[in-house]
């Protein structure tokens, strides 16, 4: 018997289902959720922000002493300098300024990740160090996209949707000139990292490596092991980090 016309008929059947289960997964996974909230926000910027006014600066990768940060969204202005953190998300989100970890709370299950304004307190001290500008000038915001709500009072640099272009208005009195807005917008593109896919690649094995269990990270400078330390002193006594092992010859920390 030839079952030539069953194959041919089951080949035709698989030759279109699995591109369409590889364009599902693509279309649910957090890289392209990722990549399509920064795309949201970067549009709505362009929209209902004067772009003669807020130089817009997307994707961008910094070096930092222990690696490197990347940064979704800078808008440069006479009004400050704007950092944008977005995050594609669903169900409720529960947290509080000074929470490390903030909670997502979808279909009955509960997800923990950083807080975002601590995450993009790393991408302000970045941007301060390339640019050189005052850190009271350089403003956090966190753009929460998606079908998310925040179920807890958040700080006013904590919004949904098209919320950030209000928060962002409300700054009205300048601080830069013209001229040191150009230069910033200058001295950022070629501060930056190329945008490249190695680029990426490389600030992605990066940060598996932060995420690795202390007891096998190394310093990213000297190749020393990395040892859990605690804060002795000050407003964070009592805080655990990673310093080299090497330390006083060498000085690098990670955040735990």
């Amino acid at each position: 018997m030839d079952f030539t016309p069953v194959i041919t008929q089951v080949w035709s059947m698989f030759a279109w289902i699995l591109p369409l289960v590889l364009i599902v997964g693509i279309f649910k996974s957090s890289w392209f959720k990722g990549i399509l909230g920064e795309w949201l926000v970067s549009w709505v910027a362009r929209r209902r922000l004067d772009k003669h006014v807020y130089r817009a600066v997307h994707n961008i990768t910094l070096k930092t002493p222990d690696g490197t940060t990347q940064i979704d969204h800078v808008l440069l202005s006479p009004y400050g300098c704007f950092v944008l953190e977005t995050k594609n998300m669903k169900g409720w989100i529960f947290g509080s300024e000074k929470q490390a970890r903030w909670t997502q709370k979808l279909h009955r299950r509960s997800f923990s990740f950083q807080n975002p304004l601590r995450q993009n307190y790393k991408h302000l001290k970045a941007l301060e160090a390339t640019l050189g500008v005052p850190s009271e000038h350089l403003h956090s915001v966190i753009i929460f996209v998606g079908s998310a709500v925040l179920k807890t009072e958040m700080p006013p640099n904590v919004t949904r949707g098209t919320g950030f272009v209000s928060y962002i208005r409300s700054f009205k009195t300048p601080v830069f000139s013209e001229a040191q807005v150009e230069a910033m917008h200058e001295a950022l593109l070629t501060g930056r990292l190329a945008p490249t896919l190695a680029t990426h690649r490389a600030h992605v094995k990066h940060l598996k490596q932060r995420n690795e269990s202390p007891a096998t990270r190394q310093c990213p400078k000297c190749g020393s092991a990395m040892v859990v330390r605690v804060v002795k002193s000050g407003p964070k006594q009592g805080q655990q980090f990673l310093g080299c092992s090497t330390f006083p010859k060498c000085r690098i920390t990670q955040a735990l």
